[in-house]
C-alpha cells in the first residue's frame, strides 16, 4: 500500500532522523547534499562550513529538504520540506543552534577516530573548531509519503 503521511507522521519522520539531504538552486545550477540537522519548532536547523551550497542558499533563499527512513524497498516512509534559508542575527541565536545541534549530535559520536564530545564545550569552542555557520530551514511545506507491504 502506498499512501501519504499525515502531519503528526512528518514530524516523527523529522523527529526521528540525523541526515537528510537539502536542495538549493542558484544561478541555472542545482545542488543537492546530505546534511545533518535537527527538526524544531517548525524548523531545520543545521550548520557547514562556507562554500557552494551556503553561497547558493544566500544567492537564493528558497530551499528544499528530504529525509526518509527505509527499511526495506516495500516497507519505507520520505518526506519533503520546503522553506526559506534563514542565518542567525547575533550571537546568541548562533549559540543556541549550535547547542541544539550539540546536543542531537554529541550522544552518536562514538568512533575511536572522532573528538570525546565533552571535550567540545560551547559557546565559543564547537564553533570556532568547526568554523560553522549555523543556519535554519523555516518550513513553509510539507509532504510526506510511505510504502507499507500489505500482510
Amino acid at each position: 500500500m502506498i499512501g501519504r503521511l499525515n502531519e503528526e507522521q512528518i514530524r516523527h519522520v523529522l523527529h526521528s532522523q540525523l541526515v537528510g539531504r537539502i536542495g538549493c538552486h542558484s544561478k541555472d545550477k542545482v545542488y543537492i547534499v546530505p546534511i545533518t540537522y535537527v527538526y524544531s519548532n517548525g524548523y531545520i536547523y543545521c550548520h557547514s562550513k562556507s562554500g557552494q551550497k551556503i553561497d547558493m542558499m544566500r544567492d537564493n533563499k528558497e530551499v528544499c529538504f528530504q529525509v526518509d527512513i527505509l527499511e526495506n524497498m516495500a516497507n519505507w516512509r520520505s518526506v519533503i520540506v520546503w522553506g526559506e534559508y534563514e542565518e542567525f542575527d547575533n550571537e546568541k541565536e548562533k549559540i543556541d543552534a549550535m547547542q541544539l545541534l550539540a546536543d542531537r549530535v554529541m550522544p552518536l559520536l562514538t568512533s575511536e577516530t572522532v573528538k570525546d564530545p565533552s571535550s567540545l564545550q560551547l559557546p565559543h569552542t564547537i564553533e570556532k573548531q568547526l568554523k560553522a555557520i549555523p543556519f535554519r530551514i523555516k518550513i513553509t511545506e510539507m509532504t510526506g509519503r510511505f510504502e507499507k507491504m500489505s500482510n
